[in-house]
């Protein structure tokens, strides 16, 4: 059993380091991530959040607008979703035995 989960830990391993080694160099201008259109042709949605972000919000911080306004009820979504999570384990983890 050691051997199988020894076998298995070194694919994963890699696995991660042939992936990591086939990596766009870091500030590539050509990488796929800094193109301002996708492989189909129809804009990125990166590319619109970098441009637009000051004149959308008048915030200096990207990371800001893009979580506060421009996926606003996602990050909502997210939250009452976390929320609901930890409250049901409080309630489930108080419950009583009733004799």
């Amino acid at each position: 059993m050691k051997a199988l989960q020894f076998l298995l830990l070194a694919g994963f391993f890699g696995t991660f380091i042939y992936a990591s080694t086939h990596l766009p160099p870091r500030g590539e201008l050509d990488a796929p991530m800094h193109r301002a259109e996708s492989a189909a042709g129809t804009p990125t949605a990166g590319h619109h959040y970098i441009r637009n972000a000051y004149a959308d919000a008048h915030t200096d911080n990207i990371v800001t607008v893009v979580l506060g306004d421009y996926r606003a009820f996602d990050t909502l979504g997210e939250t009452i979703v976390v929320f609901t999570a930890g409250a049901a384990c409080v309630l489930i983890l108080r419950r009583r035995k009733t004799s």
